[in-house]
Order: structure tokens, then sequence, then C-alpha cells
């Protein structure tokens, strides 16, 4: 939770506790004594299931749905789910998410055998708020750029209760009062002496927003 809050983004921090409020009531509602046990004899907990919804979103691709629609959806995708994500990977994953459509990976140069196939998640309109809320990790500096222009009203939201629309002026008021907490400044000499892994990230995602809000915007 300290790396959650550390991150100075409201909108992720409520996602990711619905989900796990969603997770919970799962695991309540369902799982029981009767339930068969771990892959070691020991009882299910709420934290192995956690951990598939998890492993699950992890594996999940983002894809855009009908052209009129102005919306993405995410889907699991077998096979197509075992590449990883590379933004300047040549391999495109197309197709829409639409009755009787067709998702593939169109090679963008010749392949060899053994050759890895990576694609870009998110169809290169993802953000590093659904990298590391998703996958666990974070990209480069254009995936900085799409958050801060979610934050500006500049690009719409892909996920959330303001999918296909742009962050309302009150979330967006609330997450730049959140990185207003503290300075770039600050935020860098976080960074360096910071040792535990999940607030390591949690600052540089937030170090990361502000510098591209910075060629827009005043941060400090």
């Amino acid at each position: 939770d300290e790396a959650l809050e550390a991150l100075q983004a409201p909108m992720v921090v409520e996602e990711t506790l619905k989900r796990r409020e969603r997770t919970k009531k799962r695991f309540d509602e369902e799982v029981d004594d009767s339930f068969t046990t771990w892959i070691d004899g020991t009882p299910i907990t709420e934290q192995h299931l956690r951990w598939a919804v998890w492993l699950v979103t992890s594996r999940i691709l983002t894809v855009e749905g009908d052209a009129e629609e102005n919306r993405a959806y995410r889907l699991l995708i077998p096979f197509l789910d075992m590449c990883n994500h590379d933004r300047s990977s040549p391999h495109v994953l197309t197709g829409r998410a639409v009755p009787g459509g067709e998702l593939k990976v169109l090679a963008g140069a010749p392949v060899q055998a053994g050759d890895q196939i990576n694609i870009c998640y998110g169809g290169g309109v993802a953000g590093n708020d659904r990298f590391l809320q998703d996958y666990g990790f974070l990209d480069s500096e254009i995936a900085y750029n799409i958050v801060a222009q979610q934050l500006l009203g500049k690009k719409r939201m892909l996920e959330g209760d303001s999918a296909g629309r742009s962050m309302s002026i009150v979330d967006r008021d609330a997450a730049m009062e959140k990185l207003r907490q503290t300075t770039m400044k600050q935020d860098q000499e976080l960074l360096e002496k910071e040792t535990d892994l999940a607030m390591k990230s949690a600052v540089e995602y937030r170090l990361g927003v502000k510098k591209a809000l910075s060629k827009f915007v005043i941060m400090e």
C-alpha cells in the first residue's frame, strides 16, 4: 500500500483497490473448505487468487474495437499472449475486437527461425499507467508522454470508468495535486537511495510523469 500511494496517481490507486475488492468478494463467495488445495497441498488463500488475477491480467492484450466505437478491449489471446513487449518492434498486432474479427501478428521485417517475436502492447496508445498496473514494468519516455497528455485532457483514457473519454477535470485536478506533493528534485534524490523495488518503481513512475508534464506545464 505504501508503494501504491507513492505513485501519486489517484486513478491508478482507485482502480487497483477496486480490483482487490472484487478479488476478495469472489474469494469470500466461492472459496471454502471444500475447495481444492494449492499445488503444494496448502489451503487456497486470497493471496493465491490475487496472484491468479494478476497472472491473467499480465497476459491480456489491449485491442481496438470498432472504429466508430472509439474504445479498446482487453483480451486474452492464446499464442499471441506469448509475445513480449517492444515499442520499437516492426511486428504489429492487427485486427479489431469486433464480432467475426481476426487478430494476427503481421511481420514488419524478415523473421528467421529462432527469432523472438515481440509486439507493442496497447497498440502504441497505452501509457505507463497501464504498463505498470497491468504488466508490472515501465516503458519508455513515449509511455510517460501518453500519461501526461491524459492528465492534460489531450488523450482519452483506455481503461476504468473514463474508458474512451477524456479524464474529467475533477480527476485531472486531483492527480495534479498529488503529483505536486514532491518535486522532481526530491523524487530523483529518493530514487537514487531507494532500495525497495516496489517503492523504486513507484518513484520512477511519478518522476517520469512529472518530466513529461514539464514539457507542457511548470511542475515546480
